[in-house]
């Protein structure tokens, strides 16, 4: 009997349950990041992944979380020298009560709180306090990051911190869910890397030639099998992994670090696929009366198959083209309506609920 190949896309990490402290009030509104023109260059270098992992380890964390329901490991970046630290909403969601540890890479181990976390992005700050000497790490544009340029993946897969892994950013711009199934907004516009990367990875850095933080390691695909009798699906990496953008982590971390919580864009509709012969897009199932895409004259039944010259192949590429833009931004739409093509302005709104 033949064997069928499934993929499914997995968190690169586990999560426990863990409590939501109070978000603490705090001057910091960016994440340190580097004004350097990058430096793209090829896997090739041995010496240029020591030199990254030597700069870079000292500010990746081992994250561990103990609740009612289970334990997890993950890892984390340090983002502020007073103990801030950026890592995966999944690694640190879940029921509470919780308590969490983090390790740093000389040894020293700590408990941690919770500042604020974004299930949509996959992100959350949490805070360590007390401890000195604390490295930040520093953040690139990730809008400047190419296909086939060299990435690092530094974290703790499988338990075993310090890790290091380098490959090169196999796609950029591809659409992955990681929520829950029922969570329609929960996707990222992720950088796909052929870097190793295996549960316990998830919160952790991936890096370029400079060693400043492209993206934040959040989702791994899987390939098992679905003939009878066989194998469950195999959980380690098979060299297809996602990561949040940095530019998405700077600013979805800024706002957890101010006020616990991260804001986002939103049309204001709702869609599903759409796909035909002639063409794929999103097609729109309601419309939210005075939200944006009412005031830009959209309607139930318009099937959008671009937004500001990105090409719309279903609603997952329609949650993040919108996520790309900030509320108040007036981005172009193109649409069809009875067979015919349009265009219309829209300005984004903002919510903390959906996009």
């Amino acid at each position: 009997m033949a064997t069928v190949a499934t993929v499914a896309l997995v968190a690169a990490g586990g999560g426990a349950a863990v409590g939501v402290s109070a978000a603490e009030d705090t001057t910091i509104s960016a994440l340190p990041t580097t004004t350097d023109t990058r430096t793209v260059v090829s896997p090739s270098d041995t010496q240029t992944v020591a030199a990254i992992a030597a700069a870079v380890i000292p500010s990746v964390v081992t994250i561990e979380v103990t609740g009612a329901s289970g334990s997890g490991l993950g890892s984390g970046v340090i983002i502020g020298e007073d103990g801030l630290i950026l890592t995966n909403n999944h690694v640190v969601a879940g029921a509470a009560p919780a308590t969490m540890t983090v390790e740093f890479s000389d040894g020293r181990r700590t408990p941690a709180t919770l500042v604020g976390a974004d299930p949509s992005t996959d992100l959350a700050v949490i805070r360590v306090t007390g401890v000195t000497g604390l490295q930040a790490a520093m953040f690139a544009d990730s809008d400047d990051v190419v296909v086939g340029e060299l990435a690092v993946a530094i974290g703790s897969p499988l338990g075993l911190d310090g890790t290091v892994t380098s490959g090169v950013v196999s796609a950029v711009h591809r659409p992955v869910r990681t929520g829950p199934a029922g969570d329609t907004q929960a996707v990222i516009d992720a950088i796909q890397t052929d870097t190793a990367i295996n549960p316990g990875n998830s919160g952790g850095p991936l890096v370029d030639a400079d060693g400043t933080v492209i993206g934040i390691n959040s989702a791994i695909a899987t390939v098992g099998s679905s003939a009878p009798g066989t194998a469950k699906a195999e959980s380690g990496n098979i060299g297809v992994g996602f990561a949040i953008p940095s530019n998405t982590a700077a600013r979805v971390a800024a706002e957890l670090m101010k006020n616990g919580r991260a804001t986002h864009p939103q049309l204001g509709v709702q869609a599903g696929d759409y796909a035909t012969a002639d063409g794929a897009g999103a097609q729109l199932r309601s419309v939210v009366a005075g939200g944006s895409a009412d005031r830009a004259g959209l309607r139930a039944g318009d099937v959008i198959v671009s937004l500001d010259g990105r090409t719309i192949e279903d609603v997952d590429t329609l949650v993040v083209a919108v996520r790309a833009h900030s509320a108040g931004d007036a981005v172009t739409i193109n649409y069809v309506r009875d067979g015919q093509q349009r265009s219309t302005k829209a300005t984004l709104s903002q919510s903390t609920q959906q996009s």
